[in-house]
């Protein structure tokens, strides 16, 4: 079941209904772009100055968040974990101004709730309707077991999808050295965008004592040093694989 959240919990909504984070708007003309994240913070970390800098020049971004992530505080509730953190998400959503959609997948079990719950059918149907121009998601060597679900459930995914395909590119989120330079790589100047994915990664107040904080001055120094492989102040990179 696709679920959004933010919204008045007596309204009902579809699976894959658009969620919208300002006034409605017909997106029928624009590009779409698709990214996609096991967890509720990885579409910011991989590609949120990206994210952000495509919706700012007109295209519609849709991230679709596999899991919560709600094992990263085994002392709470799940429900609680799982609410806290998708509400993170919605709000890091705002601020990039993409949609979201939640496929609320148990953490570490991305692979085998997937399955059993036929998410594939839903993505295709979703991927038919939107008809995105590109897909990101994770390296398949990156060390989190759901990391390296999410890109094997999106090769699945992008088999199935007729021609034309989209392109498909995959972004790190710890370690940039798990993604090998032997593809073709895409730079994306963010130098207008970074201050809103910092913006937007500061709204996953859960994480501040932990991974986000740990992870801020990875995140400056590779902005820096990509952006300074295209003469930029701040860049994101990307390997196409297909």
């Amino acid at each position: 079941m696709v679920k959004k959240r933010g919204q008045n919990k007596n309204t009902k909504t579809n699976s894959f209904k658009a969620k919208t984070n300002s006034n409605r708007k017909k997106y029928t003309k624009k590009e779409v772009i698709l990214v996609f994240g096991a967890h509720s913070d990885d579409f910011v970390l991989g590609a949120g100055g990206t994210i952000a800098k495509y919706v700012q020049a007109g295209k519609r971004v849709i991230s679709i968040v596999f899991s919560s992530g709600e094992k990263s505080h085994p002392w709470l509730k799940k429900k609680v974990v799982t609410e806290m953190r998708s509400e993170e998400a919605s709000e890091a959503s705002k601020v990039l101004g993409c949609q979201i959609r939640f496929l609320d997948l148990e953490d570490q079990k991305v692979s085998e709730e997937y399955q059993t719950k036929k998410i594939e059918e839903k993505l295709l149907k979703l991927v038919q309707r939107v008809k995105p121009t590109k897909i990101f998601t994770h390296g398949k060597s990156m060390v989190h077991p759901d990391h390296r679900a999410v890109n094997k459930i999106t090769m699945a995914l992008w088999e199935k999808i007729p021609r034309p395909k989209p392109e498909l590119y995959i972004y790190p989120v710890w370690s940039p050295m798990a993604l090998k330079d032997q593809n073709p790589i895409l730079y994306e100047d963010i130098t207008d965008t970074f201050s809103l994915k910092i913006k937007a990664l500061n709204t996953f107040h859960s994480q501040k004592t932990r991974a986000i904080y740990q992870l801020t001055l990875p995140i400056f120094y590779r902005a820096i040093v990509n952006g300074f492989k295209i003469k930029k102040r701040f860049a994101e990179k990307f390997y196409q694989i297909k």
